[in-house]
């Protein structure tokens, strides 16, 4: 195979794996969405090169021997763990609270960490801030490079000299799997904006049912 070169072995098997582990909503995901049918295409595209680049720290971290580290290392493990429960359950619990005002008719001038409120019209957050707090979701995940470490080797030829690189290609492989889910969400959360501009209630439920699979998320990382 042509990827045998790099210590890559089972492509096909990798493929299938890729994308059931693609397909499975996740924060990273679900915000992408979110962010598109809030602020447009633009943002959107935001939000997934925060997404990419977290993930590719990660990925090179597993490929370099971090993950080893933090496993290691128990209390650093549960310290990254912990922070990263909490600002997943900030998010979530922001996003309800916007689901309600939203409900109830009222304004607020605040602005809220995860910007999930909308008016009317389409709300602008800037291409940056959706690639800053999506880069955010990304990396406070430390289990994430336990999987991709565990992952990975199942796909790594143990005879082969360099494995570094082979953890490095199949990394590059599962982000090109990556972007282009994540530019399906954007585009659908895009079309799904108009309906959501119109209907109130309908975007409150959104709001709330993102904001409790965000806390979910949250404690379930926690756990």
């Amino acid at each position: 195979p042509a990827l045998a070169m790099f210590g890559v072995m089972y492509l096909f098997s990798y493929v299938l794996g890729v994308l059931a582990i693609v397909l499975v909503p996740g924060p990273n995901s679900i915000y992408v969405l979110t962010t598109a049918a809030r602020s447009g295409i633009r943002s959107g595209y935001g939000g997934a090169l925060g997404i990419f680049i977290g993930d590719s720290v990660l990925m090179s971290l597993s490929a370099l021997g971090a993950a080893s580290v933090l496993h290691a290392n128990l209390f650093l493990f549960n310290v990254v763990r912990l922070a990263g429960a909490a600002y997943l359950c900030y998010l979530g619990i922001g996003m309800l609270f916007n689901g309600v005002r939203s409900l109830v008719g009222k304004r607020t001038e605040t602005v809220q960490a995860d910007v999930t409120e909308a008016p009317a019209t389409r709300e602008h957050t800037p291409f940056g801030t959706s690639c800053r707090k999506a880069l955010m979701i990304s990396l406070i995940n430390p289990k994430a490079i336990l999987f991709f470490l565990s992952f990975f080797v199942q796909f790594v030829d143990p005879n082969y000299a360099y494995p570094t690189i082979s953890f490095l290609v199949l990394g590059l492989i599962m982000q090109v799997f990556s972007m282009c889910y994540l530019s399906i969400l954007i585009l659908a959360g895009s079309s799904l904006a108009r309906v959501f501009s119109r209907q109130k209630k309908l975007k409150a439920l959104l709001h709330g049912m993102i904001g409790g699979l965000f806390v979910s998320f949250g404690i379930r990382l926690a756990a």
